[in-house]
């Protein structure tokens, strides 16, 4: 049954591809959580269980926040192409899920499910491949950045935390072999991290969350950082002594009275 909660939060069904409605979801969720209610009466779960029960239950709003931001980002993202309304729909109701789909078979451990989804991503693709489509009679600039921007809205939603858990990795790593990083430290790392590592396209985590490309980290750094001061002059030494003299200043010399003892 929690296996379900985890089938339910997509934005789009994993059965056929089609858009789940934030209220649907909000409802279907609603039943499980009732079961596991149920359940965990029968089975008499400690104090400590139900909290931590309730405590999950109280991520729905979170859940249903994220699938909202999802669709209204994609709906901004399609309309702001100023498509056709016959293209618009294309995108938002088979482009970009049938994306969605492959990218979560990609990401699926069994096989079973894997193969029913990129099967279900093909279905869904292949009509738009037709040569009498109104897609494929674009030109293929306009037609490769359509494809584009429906790669990235189906990216938008992330279900886990893989989106920072290389950065998390790193961090680790940073942590183990120092013991402890200062808050400052941390800043540092996050600054190199979104604006300075590139993946093997070129590309920048600030580049790819934003949309464009950015200055450079060190140019950054040149605008934000001070200039240092000015190096202060150095002070002219004082000349130097023959040996002679200066073994006579020191009282290494034998004054005449020594001299005639």
């Amino acid at each position: 049954m929690v296996r379900e909660l985890g089938i339910l939060y997509h934005p789009y069904e994993l059965e056929q591809g089609r858009a789940q409605p934030v209220e649907r979801i909000a409802q279907r969720f609603a039943e499980v959580w009732a079961r596991l209610q149920q359940l965990a009466d029968a089975a008499e779960l400690p104090t400590r269980a139900r909290e931590r029960l309730a405590k999950a239950q109280r991520l729905t709003v979170q859940f249903l926040t994220t699938i909202t931001f999802f669709f209204v980002t994609v709906q901004a993202k399609v309309e702001a192409l100023n498509l056709p309304p016959a293209l618009e729909l294309t995108l938002l109701t088979q482009l970009i899920p049938a994306l969605y789909l492959e990218r979560v078979a990609n990401r699926s451990t069994h096989a079973e499910p894997r193969h029913r989804l990129h099967a279900l991503s093909q279905q869904l693709l292949e009509p738009l491949r037709q040569p009498d489509h109104p897609l494929q009679a674009l030109p293929a600039p306009e037609r490769a950045q359509l494809e584009q921007v429906a790669g990235d809205c189906a990216d938008l939603f992330q279900r886990s935390s893989s989106s920072v858990e290389g950065r998390n990795g790193q961090l680790s790593l940073h942590h183990h072999g120092r013991h402890r990083l200062s808050d400052r430290k941390l800043e540092a790392l996050t600054a190199v991290h979104n604006f300075h590592l590139r993946r093997a396209d070129g590309t920048t985590a600030a580049e790819r969350f934003f949309g464009r490309a950015h200055a450079t980290l060190f140019a950054q750094v040149l605008q934000r950082m001070p200039l240092p001061p000015t190096p202060a002059r150095r002070r002219p030494r004082p000349p130097k002594l023959p040996r002679s003299c200066r073994w006579r200043r020191s009282g290494g010399g034998r004054n005449d009275d020594q001299g005639r003892r």
